[in-house]
């Protein structure tokens, strides 16, 4: 009998998305459950229960002060230790979009000096406009747990949507160690592979970074949207590729199978 693996698809006022990523999570034979952030917060939900916790996009809290930091300080402010247990208890959190925003204003990514100190912020994108299309994406594994199926130096496709995605590195020194640790998981690359600028790197990202992965390789911020592509109908190409497309789904079934796996 497979174990059931529980997943908190945590939201809050202005967060949306979250119904692709129940979807993908159901697609990937796990129990999803979408989570107000308040249940958390007064403990009528509490987060050692779940085996993976995902944190969709949208506009959190508007994304006022800046994307992401709101969200983040509630959390911080009520559930920071239940968070970092989790994390340090080696189980998968992943953040999309506005996800992602959240983690890095929790400190939770790039986490290079081991204190969870913010290290980074998602700015406006240089071309100052909401950018929303199919990226190319070069993957770069590591130990991540969210890109286990994928190859290295597989060029994926997926859906973005966002105006506040350029990765920008606290100092250099940060940046340095992001590169020289392979926490860059994902970069924007063009169609042949190539490290380009706009508009294959659609928001300007220092080094082209799209994904980045803390170093113990269970916690994945992305940019683009895995969770929009649940099923090859949710695929913009699937009409003239004609196949089934589980790209989207790699992420989340790598989660779960590390889960099954793990525990």
């Amino acid at each position: 009998m497979k174990r059931d693996v529980r997943v908190a698809i945590l939201t809050m006022e202005g967060t949306n998305n979250e119904e692709e990523a129940y979807q993908s999570f159901r697609h990937s034979d796990s129990s999803p459950e979408i989570v107000h952030l308040k249940k958390f917060e007064n403990r009528t939900r509490r987060l050692d229960s779940y085996d993976v916790l995902f944190f969709p996009g949208g506009f959190s809290a508007g994304d006022y002060v800046r994307a992401g930091a709101v969200m983040a300080a509630r959390i911080r402010a009520k559930i920071k230790r239940d968070l970092e247990n989790f994390v340090e208890d080696g189980r998968p959190v992943m953040g999309s979009c506005n996800g992602f925003q959240v983690l890095v204003e929790l400190g939770l990514i790039p986490d290079t000096g081991k204190s969870y100190a913010v290290e980074a912020a998602l700015a406006p994108n240089a071309s100052n406009r909401f950018e929303a299309r199919t990226v190319y994406l070069n993957v770069r594994r590591g130990n991540c747990l969210f890109l286990d199926g994928f190859s290295d130096g597989e060029i994926i496709k997926l859906p973005i949507a966002h105006s506040e995605g350029r990765f920008v590195p606290r100092d250099s020194d940060v940046l340095r160690r992001i590169v020289k640790e392979g926490l860059n998981v994902l970069t924007y690359v063009s169609g042949s592979g190539k490290e380009e600028g706009y508009p294959w790197n659609p928001n300007g990202s220092e080094h082209n970074i799209a994904g980045i992965c803390n170093r113990r390789g269970n916690v994945l911020g992305v940019m683009p949207h895995p969770e929009r592509i649940f099923s090859r109908f949710t695929e913009t190409d699937w009409t003239r590729e004609r196949r089934g497309y589980d790209i989207g789904n790699r992420f989340f079934e790598s989660a779960v199978r590390f889960i099954r796996e793990k525990y």
